[in-house]
């Protein structure tokens, strides 16, 4: 490769890529300072699971509080609560409740910290499109995950660029399944109940509890 124009189309290529992963990462960057600012965020999401090859269509709506190292989750008919040393998932259906201990070394466990700020590590970014939902502008991340045994080929993170909430998470699998987690309601420094992360055993006295060493 001689070719000297060649070699500058391709500088100036890469000068640009770098740049773009670096927006990207600056802006999630202040996604998550955004984030630490407050004192508990309750959000109302919708969420969505499609798959045209297995004929598969979902929808369910949900909402989760979280505060600190706590949350209560409600989520296709089941609750979770954590109160930042044990999970409670409870489900009426069953009329069963499982009790479970948080492990900080569990990479698969759930917290507040991790809903919000899952794109921190283990992903590779890239600027994408800057879209117009009703006045907002939602500015796209792209995401690949580095493993390889991710079954999720990529990630785009929706991001209203004014308020710096994340506005939505579209997955896509590498089994051509979709799903979309859109939030409908993001609320900040609530009142909430002294008792909003506080597992009641009382409340349930006909469930089976399951408990999970």
């Amino acid at each position: 490769m001689k070719n000297p124009l060649l070699y500058l189309v391709m500088f100036l290529f890469c000068l640009n890529g770098q740049a773009q992963d670096k927006k990207a990462k600056d802006l999630l960057n202040q996604v998550t300072a955004k984030i630490g600012t407050y004192n508990n965020i309750a959000i109302d999401f919708k969420y969505s699971l499609h798959n045209a090859k297995e004929n598969i269509n979902q929808e369910s709506k949900g909402n989760v509080v979280m505060k600190g190292n706590m949350y209560t989750l409600n989520f296709m008919g089941v609750t979770k609560i954590f109160d930042g040393k044990q999970t409670y998932t409870i489900n009426p259906e069953d009329e069963e409740i499982t009790i479970s201990k948080y492990d900080e070394k569990d990479e698969n466990a759930i917290t507040p910290s991790k809903m919000l700020t899952f794109f921190n590590s283990g992903y590779k970014y890239s600027w994408d499109i800057l879209q117009n939902v009703k006045g907002r502008k939602i500015q796209y991340i792209k995401l690949i995950p580095i493993s390889s045994k991710d079954q999720r080929k990529e990630i785009l993170l929706g991001v209203d660029v004014q308020t710096k909430h994340i506005y939505n998470l579209i997955e896509i699998g590498r089994n051509g399944t979709k799903t979309v987690l859109t939030v409908n309601s993001f609320k900040t420094d609530q009142p909430l109940s002294k008792n909003q992360f506080t597992f009641a055993a009382s409340k349930y006295p006909n469930y089976y509890i399951n408990k999970i060493d």
